[in-house]
């Protein structure tokens, strides 16, 4: 390799990570505001115009910080922890996660290798941040920090089964994990030679796998830690988990990791089950990253509405509910493309499943309100 290439290749990689944090600066700027449209109030507002310089305030104050270490932590993977969490954030970006079609394929040329097991190797790198919260606890010599560091593990060792499972049902319906072809199974004018059967019409996986959807997009969420899953940073928990003992930008690339790996959520859910780039009249790269900030503002959303969950709760979510639930969808998969049936019975199938567990899912949590209830009116009519 000529030294020229390998320039090119250093600017090409500066330049993605730019733009990488450019998108997380937006996101905690759009979060904070959605956050406060939730809740009532303005969100930033005092740095720039409606508060669009607070990201980079927010990143000028990160850096300035003073970088603190214990005495006690071991220097080198007390620092090396943070490349170990960010660094696979970034390669699940390389080259991997298309945006359009012209990014793929521009007059019959192929502009971006994309390999014919994308989809394994992004679930492959994105389980590798899991060493990184274990060294980042066990490295601060905190008790505190090494309890956190071996609870994230568990919980994302837990959710990636489930992920995978998702992913695999979605492998079966295209016929494949490479990521172009799973996204042009989603539409019919594409390749109708790739269709499975006559009966089997192409549209969004969404709509035939609803089950897949929800599996894949709450454990995702549950994996990177964001809420109502963020039991190992929480604050009523372990004072921060792995983390408590990282300050300035050690910490922000703990950060950095997690809005990464959330941007990476919304563009997998975008091509595994909601089509992709495609869509009619606005181009290709437009329709992902609509379809990408939609599914984005839903994670936020939901950080915004739903409580925390106990450490127990959390466990016991991946165990006894989304595991089982990920095994049931391949299965219901496996049959309906085995002996042929419509699209639309493995919808019904999955969407019957998908209610029947939230109900199931509903009458559990509940059911200790239900039980207090009960005893405040019996004491009533005692009296």
């Amino acid at each position: 390799m000529r030294p020229l290439d390998v320039l090119f290749i250093i600017i090409g990689l500066l330049l993605l990570f730019a733009g990488l944090a450019v998108v997380v600066m937006i996101l905690t700027y759009v979060e904070r505001k959605f956050l406060g449209r939730l809740q009532s109030r303005l969100g930033p507002m005092r740095t720039g115009p409606w508060g669009l310089l607070q990201p980079i305030a927010d990143s000028l104050k990160l850096v300035l910080k003073e970088d603190l270490m214990p005495a006690w932590a071991s220097r080198f993977i007390f620092w090396l922890a943070p490349m170990v969490v960010a660094v696979p954030s970034f390669m699940i970006w390389l080259a991997i996660i298309p945006a359009s079609q012209e990014l793929v394929i521009h007059k019959g040329t192929e502009v971006i290798k994309l390999f014919e097991l994308g989809l394994l190797y992004i679930i492959a790198f994105s389980a590798l941040t899991t060493v990184g919260m274990v060294i980042a606890g066990w490295s601060s010599g905190n008790k505190f920090s090494s309890l956190g560091g071996l609870r994230a593990a568990a919980q994302m060792v837990s959710f990636e089964v489930p992920v995978i499972m998702a992913a695999v049902g979605v492998g079966m319906l295209a016929g494949s994990i490479n990521l172009q072809h799973i996204v042009d199974a989603q539409v019919p004018w594409i390749d109708p030679s790739r269709d499975l059967s006559a009966r089997w019409p192409h549209t969004i996986f969404a709509v035939i796998q609803p089950l897949g959807l929800f599996i894949f997009f709450t454990a995702s969420l549950a994996e990177i830690g964001r809420t109502p899953f963020d039991i190992s940073q929480a604050e009523s928990e372990l004072v921060g988990g792995p983390l408590v003992e990282y300050s300035s930008t050690h910490w922000a690339g703990f950060n950095l990791a997690e809005y990464m790996n959330t941007f990476a959520i919304g563009a997998m859910t975008t091509l595994l089950f909601l089509g992709g780039w495609h869509g009619p009249l606005l181009p290709g790269w437009l329709w992902f990253l609509t379809k990408t900030f939609f599914v984005v503002l839903v994670i936020f959303w939901i950080r915004g509405t739903f409580p925390r969950l106990r450490v127990d709760q959390l466990m016991a979510f991946a165990w006894q509910v989304l595991i089982p639930l990920s095994f049931i969808n391949i299965v219901v998969t496996a049959i309906t493309l085995y002996y042929g049936w419509p699209a639309w019975g493995l919808t019904l199938i999955s969407l019957a499943i998908t209610l029947g567990a939230g109900y199931l899912l509903y009458r559990l949590i509940s059911a200790p309100a239900r039980e207090a209830r009960a005893r405040f009116y019996r004491r009533q009519e005692a009296s």
